[in-house]
């Protein structure tokens, strides 16, 4: 073989494994509330480690309806789920070019007690060739992505009695097995009649978790008298058991999935009624982290099957926390937590604690209420005002490399207040959401 056509082969070769290897190897879908670990956490390599001038490059970009929740990604597809007049609808996109593929919907009536939007808060979770949607009414739908249709639905926060709280459902299921674990909190009917301002006076009647057989919707077990908060369920295995983690009204619930066994229940809830508890558990390992922002903070402990001990948390006569977050949820990274801390904006910072003695390492103010995504050694950090920022992962030193608020032509800004939902990550594109816009950005360094 002549020289020069071996050296064109060799050529060829590293860009094909630079082009096609490396991204392809690397990426994967996000199939559910805040992606495939429930973590915030991306796998994907090879992502660009410095944006040009005006962020990375906008692939598209769409106008939603109402709503706080982001999509959820698979097998090329982009599924959102918000509110237009008064229909909840799923829209089905190519998660690549944002081209609108099919839709769903189903008819709404709920109204938010305090005025906040009246859209979906959960993420579509996805599974085979089913898409589950859960409303801030308490609707739950299963539909068939190949046909696009409905399998079966439930009114679950009818059937179950359910005591409404102050912004409505908001905990994303997840899959287990064959089972659609659900936080549904549901009280005896002598409550029926009674408002969020009556709800510290309400009881559960058991279903604070239903399990339902994701095929056809029965119930297979229930467990609980905890009523509803905000966090999405999170799954785990803990030296070769399953568990599920739930962050309900008055505290952490672990339960084994297969069977609704409860190991334990530990109290974490601020007195104020007006409270709730919103963030996702962060599980590491047999360790569990939970945190709020309204009075009692941060809490770490270590679990084991029927119980748990109290490695470490926020002292209730200080007026120091290692970490408040409110909405959003912490991600961890090689021993370190990284997340937003404070309940209002001009409170928030941005912390990093060690994980396993809750000291903080650094704590940046002025940033607002954010959410984080991890991926290749960078955080993604969305402000709630619609501020994007890459950030280095350091625990010693915070370390932003680039920012940018996004803008269309006519120098517009794209993602408006309030932009709670956190960033997610597949095959190398970044999707953000504002107030009543989605944006798909590249962040693939190989594209």
């Amino acid at each position: 073989m002549p020289t020069w056509v071996h050296s064109l082969a060799v050529v060829i070769a590293i860009l094909f494994a630079l082009l096609v290897g490396p991204s392809s190897l690397s990426a994967e879908d996000w199939p559910t509330f805040l992606g495939p670990r429930h973590n915030s956490t991306s796998n994907e390599t090879n992502l660009l480690s410095q944006w040009q001038e005006g962020g990375p490059k906008v692939l598209w970009q769409r106008k939603l309806g109402t709503g706080y929740g982001i999509g959820s990604i698979s097998d090329g597809k982009f599924f959102q789920f918000d509110r237009y007049d008064d229909a909840n609808r799923l829209v089905v996109l190519d998660a690549k070019t944002g081209e609108e593929l099919w839709t769903y919907e189903y008819p709404t009536q709920y109204d938010d007690y305090l005025d906040y939007n009246n859209g979906p808060r959960c993420s579509p979770i996805i599974d085979g060739d089913r898409v589950y949607l859960y409303g801030a009414e308490g609707e739950l739908h299963c539909v068939s992505i190949p046909e696009k249709k409905l399998l079966w639905k439930r009114n679950l926060s009818q059937e179950y009695m359910v005591v409404p709280n102050f912004f409505g459902v908001g905990s994303s299921p997840v899959i287990f097995q064959d089972k659609l674990l659900v936080m549904v909190g549901g009280s005896p009917e002598k409550f029926q009649g009674l408002g969020p301002y009556d709800i510290d006076r309400v009881d559960g009647n058991g279903s604070g978790i239903v399990a339902l057989d994701k095929l056809t919707g029965k119930e297979i077990y229930k467990l609980s008298d905890e009523l509803a908060s905000y966090a999405s369920l999170t799954l785990a295995e803990i030296n070769g058991r399953p568990w599920c983690f739930a962050f309900m009204r008055g505290g952490l619930v672990g339960f084994d999935p297969r069977d609704g066994k409860i190991d334990f229940h530990y109290p974490w809830r601020a007195k104020k009624l007006e409270s709730v508890n919103a963030s996702t558990p962060v599980v590491v390992g047999d360790e569990v982290f939970i945190s709020e922002c309204y009075g009692v903070g941060s809490t770490f402990l270590k679990v084991k099957p029927g119980g748990y001990e109290v490695v470490w948390k926020d002292e209730q006569q200080s007026r120091e926390r290692a970490m408040e977050t409110h909405w959003n949820t912490a991600v961890y990274q090689d021993g370190y937590l990284y997340g937003s801390s404070g309940r209002h904006p001009h409170q928030a910072e941005l912390r990093c604690i060690e994980w396993k003695t809750g000291k903080v390492n650094w704590s940046v103010p002025g940033m607002a209420r954010c959410s984080l995504l991890a991926a290749d050694r960078h955080l993604y950090c969305l402000s709630e005002y619609g501020k994007l920022t890459l950030i280095q992962t350091n625990p010693r030193s915070f370390q932003p490399v680039s920012e940018t608020t996004l803008k269309d032509e006519q120098g517009h800004e794209l993602l408006k207040y309030p932009a709670w939902a956190a960033p997610i990550l597949s095959e190398g594109r970044l999707y953000v959401r504002g107030d009543d816009r989605l944006v798909c950005l590249e962040v693939s360094a190989n594209r």
